[in-house]
């Protein structure tokens, strides 16, 4: 069975390599040792994404940035599959991001919510930004957690599993719920 396994390793790390580098070109930045493992579900906007070094995506991934948004993700991060990371204003991500599966990072929303954009199909509506987000160092996001547009999550933060962050998290702190809310914080 272990053997099983390390010729699947490697078969996937192999494609992953050979993805990585017919698309790495497209990035605004793409740092060294870094990898995506495909199939990919989308990707948009690359000229307006810069990836640190020794960054790996999970696969099925969505980096989408509308118009003149931009998204920097830092050194070390682990972003795991089916994450979705889309951008019309800016989401910075500090260095050494751990992410579950499933987890969407956001900083817009298809439209606003009044009655003339309510009544057009939600994918026709006006991509808006309702402010940047930012992601401090050493950060781990569990499975299916979402960050939502305007949050700032400060260092060495922990977000449970199925969490909804709404509003900035501190550092050194964890956080669970819908909406997230600080169960636990370390003082300095």
């Amino acid at each position: 069975m272990n053997l099983l396994y390390t010729y699947w390793k490697k078969k996937n790390n192999l494609r992953a390599k050979i993805f990585t580098q017919f698309v790495k070109r497209y990035f605004k930045h793409f740092g060294t040792h870094s990898y995506l493992f495909p199939p990919i579900m989308a990707l948009k906007g690359l000229n307006k994404i810069e990836i640190g070094n020794h960054v790996s995506f999970g696969s099925n991934l969505q980096l989408t940035v509308w118009d003149d948004g931009c998204i920097i993700i830092g050194d070390g991060c682990k972003i795991r599959e089916y994450c979705h990371i889309t951008a019309k204003n800016r989401i910075v991500i500090g260095q050494n991001l751990l992410t579950g599966t499933n987890v969407l990072i956001t900083d817009n929303s298809h439209g606003a919510f009044v009655r003339e954009q309510l009544n057009i199909h939600p994918a026709e509506r006006p991509i808006v930004s309702k402010g940047a987000v930012t992601i401090g160092n050493n950060v781990w996001l569990g499975n299916n957690v979402c960050v939502m547009p305007g949050v700032t999550i400060g260092d060495g933060v922990i977000v449970g599993a199925n969490s909804v962050v709404t509003h900035d998290i501190p550092a050194y702190s964890m956080a669970v719920g819908i909406p997230a809310k600080i169960v636990k914080q370390l003082c300095d």
